[in-house]
Parts: structure tokens; C-alpha cells; sequence
């Protein structure tokens, strides 16, 4: 790996093109690089987890909307829709619009933390949807989701937007240029023309993650793949972009980020080494937010211990800076403690999560989140008893550079009314690839089984599984079949009328 340094620089000191970020980034897109082994597995393993959530989610008020809209837009030759039968094809922006939300409703695909917050698996719906409407194979596909998530784990690694407050789809923007730059096979030019014009496009602020969080959370990666799509359909046609779109003096980083005195540093391999960025993000167990995952194993083996919930007094959760004023009580939004909130704003919510998982000793991405449930008297009792404080120890250890040192978890106090304390702490996730059972393939395929039973039926659960295992050698033309379909009888449409 080479560290890049990036900085701020004024329109009248000429940056030579080859030294500008977005340049570095199309280098390794295009570079064709040997694909490493393990990186393919996990790229297969991504997909299939993919797939589980956005079939389980092909029924929510978001995703339904997006697929009326990209059902709108038809197009001979061009990509599948989830559910949807696969003779029926639309425009790939359009596809990846509607696959993009279905993937990210439920708050339940991968993940990766560094300086900056990320879920690299939203770079997969608008590469397959490129790949099946331009007929590329299996392996190229595949070479497009590696390259993705290389570009965004590094940017994350280097570059914080969420001290500004700026949403993390703007490293979406950038990846997704890049994949779809290495799967189309094309030059280090034209992708830096994409990527520039992508993160130019997809900068937007982080208040679609605060207060009453919205369905527009589900939506704005698939927003950003889109951009992507189309940033780099210009720039194939010889369109440039605003230049230089990191390190200008009215650039995002200028002007947006950190400002003129700006100094980031940003790692990629050098040019022609494997890519195996993959590796280092994780997927959930559990149907909220990353840092909820080992609070919740917490709160379930806390369950066992406490006899009676009822004598809880109150409930201190020590944690990372990100944690504590993002998803807990630092990030002072009374919605985080309003039984009526969305189920956006309360899987963002460590305090309600923690509360019914200490009751229940389960999470369940339906049964977890509905309105009965948050408004449980009990629930409510203990809810509004957590307060969460950071830790320095954990915010550290939250940015150790490290990846098998790297921890997202907390510590945990209950005090009971008779002043008896129960403690409890946890690094990381149990199902975390250093936790106490890592995800394996066999975890990616029960997920999927769990989340798309009785949604499709078992010989179409089985041909997908099989199919998209066998990726490595599916041919040109074929990613079609890579599509879930289910019956039009449980598909739910939404009736009102639009533009489109």
C-alpha cells in the first residue's frame, strides 16, 4: 500500500493531473490487476447477502415506490429488477434506483468503519445492473465489485465527511465510477473524468441521518449509484469534469471539507497489486445500525444474567466517540427516545435497541421495529434509563489502523435499584470477521434462506444460490440470471400517480 498525501491547492499553482487523487483512484480501476481468492469468495458472499435483504424488503413503502418509478422505464437489452420476471428489462440507472433502495431499506448489508462510516455492498446494485444491460461476465463483474469496494474502503480510511456533516454516499459516488470503469475495461482517463464528475454530483449533507430520518435513507445510495452511472456515460462519451475535484481551491474538499489547510492521507496498493479491501468490512447479524451489532450480543447475554428487568435503575453504555454521538444520547435527538419514530430513526437509536434486545435476548428485522413493540411499557421504562457517554479507550480502539485490533463495541453497566451492578463489555460483534464465530459462507446462505422464506419458493432459492456461487464462470450475456423473481401475486404496487 502507498500513502497518498492530499491537500489544497490554489488555482494558480498548476497540479499536474497524474498527481490529483481522483487520478490515483482511476489508475487502480484500470490497472487489471491479478484478482485475489479470497477477495472473489467474499465478493460472492456479498451478493448473496445483497440479495436476502432485498428480497425481504421488496414489500416496504420505499422500495415499492422506486420500483414503480423504474418500471417506468423499460428498455430491450437492459437490466432486471428484484421480483420483477427476467424477460422484462429496464434502464440500468433506473434498475439500479430501485435494487439500490431495496438493498439499503432495511439498515441490514455490510459495513465499514474507519474515519468515516460506509456500506460498500450499495456499489453492487448499479454495478450488476451496468454488467447485465453491457453483457460483460461473471468475472467481470466481479472485478468491478473488488475494484468498488478498494476505492471506497480507502477513501474511508482517509477522508472524514461526517465532522462536516456531510452524508457518506459522497465515497459512493467516486467507488461506483471506478468498478464500472475496471468492468467496462475502460482507460485511466475516462474513469478519472467519471469519478470527478460522480463525487461532484452526490455530495450532500448528513440530515438525512438525523432528527426524523426518512425513507431517504434507503434511497440516497441508490441515488448515488445512479449519478455514478450516468457521470460515467458522459465521460465515455468525452465529457471532462469539474478538475481537480478533491485538491482545487474551490474543490469538495476546499470548500466542503476540511478546508484550504487540509492535509488527508489516503492508502491504495500500488499499481497492479491484488485488491483486498473487501476483506476488511463485515456484514450484520442483526438489522441495525454497525455499532448496535456487539451491543446487542451484549444485551442478550446481559438477558441470562438479570433476573428481574423490572429492578433495572439505569443503564450506562460506554462507547466510541462515532457511537455515542451518532446512534446515542450525545447526538441529542429526542426522536432516539420517541416511541412514535420511524424505524429509520430508531434502528439509529442505540438506546431503543439496546432496550428490546435486553428484553427479548433476539433482534428481528420486522418484530424488532414495529409500533406495538417500541411502545411496550416496559421497553420504554428501560429505554429512557440508558444514556451513553464516549470512552477515549474506545474511540481509540474504534480508529486503530489495525483491522484485527479495530473495535466497535462498548461497555456496559447495569445498576439495579439495590445498588448491585451487572457488567458487561465486548470489542466487536461476535459475527464480525475477528468476533467470536465470523460470518462464513454457509451464515451468508442461512441469512438469505431465513430472510426469503416464504417470499420465494425453494427451487428458485436453490438456482440462484448455485448460479451465483458458480460466478466465476458464468459467461457474457448470462448476469440476467442472477435476478430473484417471485410471484406477481406478492409483489405490492402503489397506485399513485407520479411524473413518470
Amino acid at each position: 500500500m502507498i500513502i497518498h498525501n492530499i491537500k489544497v491547492y490554489p488555482s494558480k499553482v498548476y497540479l499536474p493531473k497524474k498527481k490529483q487523487l481522483a487520478w490515483k483512484l482511476a489508475e487502480i480501476a484500470s490497472d487489471n490487476a491479478k484478482l485475489n481468492k479470497l477477495s472473489i469468495d467474499m465478493a460472492i458472499n456479498r451478493i448473496i447477502d445483497n440479495a436476502s435483504v432485498a428480497i425481504a424488503s421488496l414489500n416496504r413503502k420505499s422500495v415499492i415506490a422506486s420500483r414503480e418509478m423504474a418500471m417506468k422505464h423499460p428498455r430491450k437489452n437492459g437490466s432486471t429488477i428484484f421480483g420483477i420476471n427476467s424477460n422484462e428489462l429496464f434502464d440500468s440507472e433506473w434498475a439500479t434506483w430501485t435494487n439500490g433502495t431495496a438493498v439499503r431499506e432495511l439498515d441490514f448489508h455490510d459495513t465499514f468503519l474507519a474515519a468515516d462510516y460506509s456500506h460498500p455492498g450499495d456499489n453492487i446494485p448499479a454495478l450488476l445492473a451496468v454488467a447485465q444491460q453491457k453483457n460483460k461476465s461473471g468475472i467481470d463483474l466481479l472485478k468491478g465489485i473488488i475494484t468498488a469496494y478498494e476505492v471506497q474502503v480507502n477513501l474511508v480510511k482517509g477522508i472524514c465527511l461526517h465532522k462536516h456533516k456531510v452524508d457518506h454516499i459522497a465515497h459512493l459516488g467516486p467507488s461506483v465510477a471506478a468498478g464500472i470503469g475496471t468492468m467496462l475495461k475502460l482507460n485511466t482517463e475516462i474513469i478519472y473524468q467519471s469519478i470527478q464528475q460522480a463525487l461532484h454530483t452526490t455530495v450532500s449533507t448528513r440530515q438525512s441521518r438525523k432528527g426524523e430520518i426518512s425513507s431517504w435513507k434507503a434511497f440516497a445510495p441508490a441515488h448515488a449509484g445512479k449519478l455514478a452511472i450516468e457521470a460515467v456515460d458522459r465521460a465515455m462519451r468525452g465529457e471532462g469534469a469539474p478538475s481537480p475535484i478533491y485538491e482545487g481551491e474551490d474543490s469538495v474538499i476546499a470548500r466542503i471539507l476540511d478546508g484550504k489547510k487540509a492535509n488527508y492521507k489516503v492508502p491504495l496498493p500500488k499499481i497492479k497489486e491484488p485488491k483486498r479491501a473487501i476483506l476488511e468490512t463485515y456484514t450484520k447479524e442483526y438489522s441495525a445500525e454497525y455499532q448496535a451489532q456487539a451491543i446487542i450480543d451484549i444485551a442478550k447475554k446481559l438477558n441470562r444474567k438479570i433476573r428481574n428487568l423490572k429492578n433495572i435503575k439505569k443503564i450506562d453504555i460506554f462507547t466510541s466517540h462515532h457511537t455515542h454521538y451518532v446512534i446515542g444520547t450525545g447526538a441529542n435527538d429526542p426522536q432516539k427516545m420517541d416511541p412514535n419514530a420511524s424505524r429509520e430513526t430508531l434502528d439509529h437509536s442505540i438506546m431503543y435497541i439496546f432496550a428490546v434486545a435486553l428484553e427479548d435476548a433476539d433482534w428481528h428485522h420486522v418484530k424488532s421495529y414495529s409500533k406495538s413493540r417500541a411502545k411496550r411499557k416496559s421497553t420504554i421504562k428501560i429505554w429512557r434509563n440508558i444514556k451513553t457517554h464516549e470512552d477515549k479507550k474506545w474511540t481509540k480502539k474504534y480508529h486503530d489502523p489495525n483491522p484485527r485490533k479495530k473495535c466497535f463495541g462498548a461497555k456496559v453497566i447495569v445498576t439495579m435499584k439495590n445498588g448491585k451492578k451487572y457488567i458487561e463489555q465486548l470489542d466487536r460483534a461476535d459475527a464480525h470477521p475477528y468476533g467470536l464465530r465470523p460470518f462464513k459462507r454457509e451464515d451468508y446462505i442461512k441469512k438469505f434462506q431465513t430472510l426469503t422464506n416464504d417470499i420465494i419458493d425453494e427451487k428458485e432459492s436453490k438456482r440462484f444460490l448455485k448460479l451465483v456461487q458458480n460466478l466465476k464462470k458464468l459467461k457474457p450475456g448470462k448476469l440476467k440470471d442472477l435476478n430473484i423473481v417471485i410471484k406477481k401475486n406478492k409483489i405490492k404496487r402503489n397506485t399513485k400517480e407520479g411524473i413518470f
